[in-house]
C-alpha cells in the first residue's frame, strides 16, 4: 500500500517530489488503512482492489491533516514542521489538493463504481461535519448529541468508509458490510473523543497547545458534560464565559480547569469506554480470529493511545 501511495504520488515537479517523499517520511498512525484491510482480510482476501482503496483513503486522511495545519496555522504536526511552516499556506493548499488527486486516481484504479461512491459520500460528510462546527462554534451552542452528530460526520464517517470498501473490494453482503460499518463508526466516535480529550493537557509531542479547541470557539465533550452539571457552585459563571465572543487564555484556563473538576475527562474515558463495549457486542456473533481480535485490539489502543 505505501508504494502504491509513493507510485501514485510521484510527479514531474522537483518541487512537489521534495516535498511529499519528506512529507511521507514521518507516517502516522496508518489506523484508517489498517482499518480497510482488515476489513478487506475479514471478508476474503487482501487484493489490488482493497490496496488501491486503503492507498486513496490514506491520502485523502493526509490532504485534511495538511489543510487543517494551515487552518489551525500549525507549525508541528508529528514531531515535526508542517509545509505551511516551512513553504507557505499556499504551497501546503496545493500539496494538499495534490493528494486528493492521488487518492481520486487510485479510486478509479479500483474499478469499483461503489468504492468511488463511498470516498464520495465520506468526502462530502468530512466537509459538511467541519462546516457545521464551525458553524456551532460562532453560537456556542452545543449538547452532547450535537457533539456527537458533528464528530459522526468530520471523523467517524471515514472509518466507515474504510470498514465498507474493505467489504466492497471483495464482494461480501451488504448486511454483512453494514455490521461492520456500525463497528467503524463506534471506533471513529471513540477516537475523536479521544482526541479532544488532549486539549485539556499540555503535551508537546501532540504538537497541539492545550486549550486549542476553545480558542476556536469548539466545545468537546468533557466541558460540555460539565456544563451541563448545575450542581456546581461555578455552572452560571462558566456557562456565561462559554458564551463569550472571544476567550482570553485566563478564560480557557478556567473553563479547562472547571471541565477537570467537573469529571468532563472522566466522562469522556466512561463513554469511550460504552462504545467499546457496544463494538464488542457487534463482533460477539463472529467465531473468533486473529482478525477479530485485532479489530479489538485496536480499539483498545484508541483509548490508550499517547497520540
Amino acid at each position: 500500500m505505501n508504494d502504491i501511495i509513493t507510485t501514485t504520488l510521484s510527479s514531474n515537479s522537483e518541487l512537489t517530489n521534495n516535498i511529499v517523499s519528506t512529507y511521507l517520511k514521518s507516517k502516522g498512525k496508518l489506523l484508517r488503512p489498517i482499518i480497510t484491510l482488515l476489513s478487506a482480510k475479514f471478508f476474503g482476501d487482501i487484493n489490488d482492489k482493497a490496496l488501491q482503496a486503503a492507498a486513496a483513503l490514506e491520502m485523502l486522511h493526509n490532504a485534511s491533516l495538511i489543510h487543517d495545519d494551515v487552518i489551525d496555522e500549525a507549525t508541528e504536526r508529528r514531531g515535526l514542521p508542517t509545509i505551511n511552516n516551512v513553504w507557505s499556506n499556499h504551497v501546503a493548499v496545493l500539496v494538499g489538493d495534490f493528494f486528493v488527486t492521488g487518492a481520486l486516481r487510485c479510486g478509479v484504479a479500483t474499478g469499483d463504481g461503489r468504492i468511488l461512491s463511498a470516498l464520495a459520500d465520506m468526502g462530502r460528510d468530512l466537509s459538511l461535519g467541519e462546516i457545521d462546527q464551525v458553524d456551532i462554534a460562532r453560537n456556542h451552542n452545543i449538547d452532547e448529541a450535537t457533539y456527537m452528530e458533528i464528530i459522526r460526520a468530520k471523523t467517524a464517517s471515514l472509518f466507515e468508509c474504510c470498514a465498507a470498501v474493505g467489504g466492497y473490494a471483495n464482494n461480501a453482503p451488504q448486511t454483512s458490510i453494514d455490521e461492520l460499518r456500525r463497528y467503524a463508526r463506534l471506533l471513529g466516535l471513540c477516537f475523536q473523543i479521544k482526541d479532544d480529550t488532549f486539549d485539556y493537557y499540555h503535551d508537546p509531542i501532540i504538537g497541539k497547545p492545550t486549550g486549542n479547541d476553545l480558542r476556536e470557539g469548539k466545545v468537546t465533550l468533557p466541558l460540555i458534560y460539565a456544563l451541563g452539571r448545575e450542581d456546581m457552585p461555578e455552572h452560571d459563571e462558566m456557562l456565561a464565559l462559554v458564551g463569550k465572543e472571544v476567550l482570553t487564555s485566563e478564560d480557557i484556563d478556567r473553563l479547562i480547569d472547571f471541565a477537570k473538576r467537573a469529571g468532563g475527562i472522566e466522562y469522556a474515558y466512561q463513554t469511550m469506554e460504552r462504545l467499546r463495549d457496544e463494538a464488542n457486542d457487534i463482533l460477539a456473533p463472529y467465531s473468533p480470529d486473529d482478525t477479530i481480535e485485532q479489530f479489538r485490539e485496536i480499539f483498545d489502543y484508541v483509548i490508550e493511545r499517547r497520540l
